[in-house]
């Protein structure tokens, strides 16, 4: 099924769009996040719903063989393929293209989730559907060894009734940050770390956890080979009892890149040792940074070339996120941090103060800007159903594993649609 989408023009509505392609509003409205009488902001990009069955495409004034790919979510690259084209840049108004079919590849998706009891256990009956792995976040790993509790029970069990598999996640993660200190504390001293699998163990079997998740983040730069022995460690510890292990990894560009993040994050090891990985391929644009696109495809398809360098592409999750953010102007270093903001909650604030989306073709990625009512510039980056399909295009021509979402519970309708159109989420319970 190829995923139509319309970028609006000054003057369009949803009933026109309905209209035009002979598509329930009703239908455009929900697979949006929109209500019919949702006032359409140009520059937004909105999903036509439904089988469509275009073959054929009259080239009309203005087009470009890229916005054409866009329109009907193929690339440009399948479009010169289906017409032989030499030239993507010699198409003329009145031309017929031909618009190839599309198969959908079955990948693994894994959802991140920070909410529990009654919100998460909604969320997981909302997206669990869409999902082969959930992932609560996260036990703590402890100093002396031990985990942290967490109350995960009910949304285990209704990850089972979406037959969606609950991965356990273990980080370093203490008091707002990823503490290295007890990373190297466990990794330096051989009891901790039978402790830590010991305790790991008996937690996914009291559980029902299948997949063990392991994110230790700024890990110390002399901790890299400790980390991939307690790597193997755990793998070797975990697999007699058919769990499987995986790792988050930063976005590398390099096998020696500096930094407190990178430097312990060795890719061929991981690639080799664990039975998948999730690239962390998001936060360019972050709250504390200066305002930019948070997973521009041209950045993260540098980090993809690396890790397929060393990793096979049936090991790789691309990390993929469900929210954006609004800056406020002008950004100073230290100064105030941008708000997190979902996909829906950013096309309802940019109609509430008439803005106006522009797409950032580099980064594929949708920003507008607006002033608040208190006179304040703002900028807001965030993800749409464009954006989106860049990220699905890479994953299919990468033929990665699949993909893995930072964090369930921040609305993006479009998303949800988009992923059915473009895959079969594999489930493997």
């Amino acid at each position: 099924m190829l995923l139509l989408i319309h970028t609006v023009k000054r003057g369009d509505s949803l009933w026109s769009l309905s209209q035009h392609y002979n598509a329930p509003l009703q239908q455009i409205a929900a697979a949006n996040g929109l209500t019919p009488s949702s006032t359409l902001m140009s520059g937004q990009a909105v999903i036509i719903p439904g089988e469509t069955r275009h073959t054929s495409h009259r080239v009309a004034v203005g087009e470009t063989l890229w916005s054409i790919g866009q329109l009907y979510g193929v690339t440009l690259q399948e479009l010169q393929e289906a017409n032989q084209l030499r030239n993507p840049a010699l198409i003329v108004p009145g031309q017929e293209l031909n618009i190839p079919s599309r198969v959908k590849p079955v990948i693994e998706v894994n959802g991140y989730t920070e909410l529990f009891d009654s919100a998460g256990a909604r969320i997981i009956d909302e997206a669990g559907g869409h999902l082969t792995h959930l992932s609560p976040f996260s036990y703590r790993v402890k100093m002396d060894g031990s985990l942290s509790e967490l109350d995960d029970s009910s949304i285990i069990h209704h990850a089972y009734l979406k037959k969606t598999m609950p991965m356990m996640v273990i980080t370093n993660f203490d008091n707002s940050i990823f503490n290295s200190h007890i990373v190297h504390a466990i990794l330096n001293h051989t009891m901790l770390q039978q402790k830590l699998i010991h305790q790991t163990l008996a937690t996914m079997h009291a559980r029902g956890y299948t997949t063990l998740h392991i994110d230790f983040e700024y890990v110390l730069p002399q901790d890299r080979t400790a980390y991939n022995n307690f790597l193997q460690m755990v793998v070797d510890a975990l697999h007699p009892y058919r769990y499987r292990v995986s790792t988050a990894l930063a976005p590398k560009l390099y096998a020696e890149q500096a930094g407190s993040l990178y430097e312990a994050h060795d890719y061929e090891a991981h690639g080799r040792i664990v039975d998948f990985v999730i690239l962390m391929t998001y936060e360019w644009g972050w709250s504390g940074g200066a305002p930019r696109a948070v997973a521009p495809i041209n950045e993260v398809v540098k980090v993809l070339n690396y890790a397929l360098s060393v990793i096979p592409p049936e090991k790789i999750l691309m990390g993929v996120p469900l929210y954006g953010y609004d800056w406020t102007l002008p950004y100073v270093k230290g100064g105030r941090l941008a708000q997190a903001i979902s996909s829906d909650e950013a096309i309802r604030r940019a109609a509430e103060y008439s803005a106006e989306i522009q797409y950032d073709t580099e980064s594929q990625s949708p920003y507008y800007m607006y002033i608040d009512e208190h006179g304040r510039e703002h900028i807001v980056w965030f993800e749409d159903a464009r954006s989106i399909q860049a990220k699905f295009d890479a994953v299919k021509s990468y033929r990665l594993r699949g993909i893995s979402y930072w964090v369930l519970g921040l609305s993006f309708t479009q998303n949800w649609y988009a992923l059915e159109s473009n895959f079969t989420v594999k489930k493997l319970i």
